[in-house]
This record gives structure tokens, C-alpha cells and sequence, in this order.
């Protein structure tokens, strides 16, 4: 949600703002309606304030013994009723509908995004690792260790997956290293609600402008489609003490999106599904704290692929490619040997207080009666699923086997290699 007061102020360099994400004109319509809705409170407060004077002159006139004066003043008064109630009526409608042209905008980009208006505007900023070509990829590999996709479509359709025997247990290393690293390295372990309400998916943005792309309950909770939902609200109508921030936590949960219009790419195996684990990171800061929790979420992400021998990628996203919510955001994107691709694997987004306008939520300095909007981060750390196609891909022996990589060992009880099924 953006600051309105700011937004009144420089209109133009709002304007040039949004344009770089490809939203034209963006503050007209919103001043627009805040001028109406200023005129409506100006109107209806003058009402309410005569209301009250002819209210007071009633008395004064009965008083004086003049009937015909309080009688017209009554009058008045009951006329001033039906006008204050459509005004009322009229200041309300112009609040939802300032609140709404406001909720449809996204973020602003920082001044060092880049610009750009689709994914040939990301910088690439780092490479790790080589980025050899193996034959098999990791949906025809993972079919002889365990995947069985037919199974799984006759259970719930498309783009869900059944693992079975190792395959199943290195799914579940792999969140279980994840958490356990981010954890040692000072994130705090949470286990969030998966249902939420709808005011917690608007708070993070994923309503109204994705409704399409989430699963709403019949008693109209949603399915979280990541992590950062269920951890960012925690800081919903909070007012937060600034000494005890940052707060950094992290969730390993199912994820649950319809993937609307994604049809046609990534369908096959573990990379693009309608159900599937992901480990979240959320930190919830002051504004000057910002900038260096940003890097320091991307040392997390990058560390897992880095301690998993994963090849990957960082890109730093333009202006027109970052998610709705983002002011800055890095990509994290694994080299998958048999497809011969980089694919995401992790996003790092910077949301600075827009995310907290829609939550109100807050912070205070110790002896300060102010407060002010936190900063939100989030980013994945990482997704499950599709570190467990890049590890087959990169670990696949020429046998069809798939050595498991030295940090997952623990997590494996003994087995060392997935082999496949006879």
C-alpha cells in the first residue's frame, strides 16, 4: 500500500516511479477520487457542525417563546439527517474506493533496480559453479527412483507428484537441512498456519490482484501459496519495539498455487506444481536496517546452494520483472544439467513498508511515543522441490543412480545413493 500524504505531495515522481514498471499515469485516477472523497468530508462536516448549531438554537427559541422558529429549525434538523446519512454513505464509498485504486499499484522500485520492463532487463550479477550437460533430465531420472506421476494424477490431477522410498526420504533431507541450517545461523524455526484469512493475503499483496492464481476454502480462508504470508502477518497490527528487531524467521511448509497461465512451461516433473515444500525466510526490520538484511538473506539462499554443491546463478531483477509486492529483488536460479537451463530457485525481495501499510504494522524506539512502518523482507530458502530436480540432474551417475551429497547424509539413515527401482 502506498503512503498517500507522499504521493499528494510529488504525483509526478510517483508517475515516474510506476512508469518504470510499466503503470502509466498512475496518481491521476488515485487524486481523482481523493479529491472527491476530501470534498464529501468537507461536506459532511459542515453538515454535522450546522446540525449541531440548530440543534442548540431549538432550545434557545423555545425558550424565547418563539414556536415558529423552533419549528423551522426542526425542520432543518431533520432535513440536515437525511443529508448527513448520504454523506456519510458518499465518504465511506470514496475511502473503499481510494483504498482500492491504491491496493491495485505495486511497489515502488529502489533507485538502484535497474530498468526494464520483462526478464531481458535483469543483470546477471554472479555466477557459482560449472554448468555441465548430462542426458537424462530430472523427471524421466526421479521416474525410475520413485516419482509416479500417474499415481498422483489419479489421486488429484495434474501437477502434483507421489515419492516413494528414497526419493521420498532425500525430499525430506532436503527440508529438514534447510531449516536446520537457516536455524544455526540465527533464523528462528516457526511452524505457521496454512489456512489464513483474506485480510493476511491482502496484507502481503497476493489479493485482490492474484485471486486467480490462489485456493480460496469454502469458508473463505485461502491456502497459503508461500510461507510469507502466515510469517509476515505475525507483525499484523503490532506495534514492535525497535530494540528487539530484526526479527528473522523461517518456516519449511506446503505451498499451495494454481500456477494460472503457466501452462505449456515447466509442467513436467517437481519444477512447476499446484502443491508443493518450500523453505521460507521472513525478517521483519527498521527501515535502516533494510539495505544490509537484504544481503544477509541472500547469503542465507545462496548458502544452501552453495553447502549442496548446486551450480547456480544470481540475477538482479528490473523494474517491470519483480513481484507485485517487491522494491528490490534477486533471483536465485539453479543450473539443471539435463535440461540444460537455469531455472528459479529462490527470490530475495526487499518490500519496504509496503507490505506494513496493508498489515499496520509498526515499530517504536525505546522512549519515543511515535512509531512508524516496519520494513519486510522475504525470500525462499529454498524451494524444495526443485533443489530435489537440480540434485538429480547434477548428481546422476551413468548407471541411472544418484549420489547423495555429503551435507543430506545425516538426514539419509545410511543410504548414500538412490538407485534405480529394479
Amino acid at each position: 500500500m502506498h503512503d498517500l500524504k507522499a504521493l499528494r505531495t510529488d504525483p509526478s515522481g510517483f508517475d515516474r516511479a510506476l512508469l518504470r514498471r510499466g503503470v502509466a499515469d498512475a496518481s491521476a485516477c488515485v487524486l481523482a477520487a481523493d479529491a472527491r472523497l476530501r470534498a464529501a468530508q468537507t461536506a459532511l462536516q459542515a453538515d454535522l457542525a450546522r446540525r449541531n448549531e440548530a440543534s442548540k438554537a431549538i432550545g434557545a427559541a423555545v425558550a424565547q417563546g418563539d414556536a415558529a422558529g423552533a419549528e423551522a429549525l426542526k425542520a432543518e434538523v431533520a432535513a440536515l439527517k437525511a443529508r448527513i446519512a448520504a454523506g456519510e454513505e458518499a465518504v465511506r464509498a470514496g475511502t473503499e474506493e481510494v483504498h482500492a485504486l491504491l491496493a491495485a499499484l505495486p511497489n515502488l522500485p529502489a533507485d538502484d533496480v535497474p530498468d526494464g520492463l520483462d526478464e531481458t532487463g535483469n543483470v546477471e550479477q554472479h555466477r557459482c559453479g560449472e554448468t555441465p550437460r548430462l542426458a537424462l533430465e530430472h523427471d524421466a531420472l526421479a521416474a525410475r527412483l520413485g516419482l509416479d506421476a500417474q499415481a498422483a494424477a489419479r489421486v488429484a490431477g495434474s501437477r502434483f507428484a507421489v515419492l516413494r522410498g528414497g526419493l521420498a526420504r532425500l525430499h525430506r533431507a532436503l527440508g529438514a537441512f534447510m531449516l536446520d541450517r537457516h536455524v544455526a545461523h540465527g533464523w528462528q524455526e516457526v511452524s505457521p498456519p496454512l489456512l489464513v484469512r483474506e485480510e493476511a493475503m491482502f496484507g502481503t499483496a497476493q489479493l485482490p490482484k492474484f485471486r486467480d492464481e490462489q485456493f480460496e476454502t469454502t469458508d473463505g480462508r485461502w491456502l497459503i501459496p508461500t510461507a510469507e504470508v502466515s510469517l509476515t502477518n505475525l507483525a499484523r497490527e503490532q506495534i514492535l519495539d525497535e530494540d528487539a528487531l530484526p526479527m528473522r524467521m523461517a518456516a519449511l511448509t506446503p505451498c499451495f498455487r494454481k500456477e494460472a497461465g503457466a501452462a505449456g512451461r515447466d509442467t513436467r516433473g517437481l519444477i512447476r506444481q499446484h502443491q508443493f515444500e518450500k523453505v521460507e525466510l521472513v525478517t521483519i526490520c527498521t527501515p535502516e536496517q533494510a539495505d544490509a538484511e537484504h544481503a544477509h538473506m541472500l547469503s542465507a539462499a545462496e548458502g544452501v546452494l552453495e553447502a549442496l554443491g548446486l551450480s547456480f546463478r544470481r540475477l538482479l531483477l528490473c523494474a517491470g520483472d519483480m513481484g507485485f509486492a517487491a522494491r528490490r529483488t534477486f533471483d536465485l536460479e539453479v543450473w539443471l544439467p539435463g535440461a540444460g537451463a537455469f531455472r528459479e530457485i529462490a527470490s530475495v525481495s526487499w518490500c519496504g513498508d509496503f507490505q506494513a501499510r496493508r498489515m499496520d504494522a509498526r515499530c517504536r524506539a525505546p522512549g519515543e511515543k511515535g512509531t512508524r512502518f516496519v520494513h519486510t523482507l522475504n525470500g525462499s530458502g529454498v524451494a524444495v522441490g526443485r533443489a530435489l530436480a537440480a540434485l538429480l540432474e547434477t548428481f546422476q551417475q551413468p548407471d541411472g543412480s544418484v549420489m547423495v551429497p555429503p551435507p543430506l547424509l545425516p538426514y539419509m539413515g545410511g543410504l548414500d545413493r538412490l538407485c534405480p527401482e529394479p
